[in-house]
């Protein structure tokens, strides 16, 4: 039943975000606006727009909810994959799960760290054009304790 779910969530999704759909969507709500006068504007010619749309909603929700979920799973584990594979730190796996006092405060130590590494190869790189070896194999050389330290973390886990 999971699998099924799934897979019509992925099909309406992929069928709801395409510009002939919201083109009929909007041909229904013209002609229904162009009934109004035929009907006299009366109270069940509002309920026919205001009940389709709410159930249409609605239902909506719950298919695009479940189609993005799965794509923000995907795209975790791919991100997880990268980290794991790089020279990245891994300590950042898993830290989706953390709330937002934690990611505000992660955020700003990355920020810091991006700044002060921004400034370190400002440095390095005026020195670089001197030097023989590449920046990008600079750049890949991580000495000995710092690849030991690195095996050793942990991902973050909420408290």
């Amino acid at each position: 039943m999971k699998h099924l779910f799934a897979h019509f969530a992925t099909k309406i999704s992929e069928w709801a975000g395409k510009p002939v759909i919201f083109i009929l969507a909007l041909t229904a709500v013209i002609i229904w606006a162009a009934l109004g006068p035929l009907f006299d504007y009366s109270e069940t010619w509002q309920l026919v727009i205001n009940t389709g749309t709410t159930i249409i909603t609605f239902l909506m929700v719950f298919v695009l909810q479940n189609a993005q979920t799965r794509d923000t799973r995907a795209i975790q584990a791919k991100l997880n994959e990268i980290i794991l594979t790089s020279h990245a730190e891994n300590r950042f796996i898993g830290i989706e799960n953390l709330d937002e006092e934690e990611l505000k405060s992660l955020d700003e130590l990355v920020a810091k760290a991006a700044k002060g590494r921004g400034e370190r190869e400002a440095c390095s790189t005026s020195e670089a054009t001197n030097a023989a070896p590449s920046k990008k194999a600079e750049t890949r050389k991580r000495p000995a304790a710092a690849k030991a330290s690195k095996q050793k973390q942990r991902p973050l886990q909420k408290s």
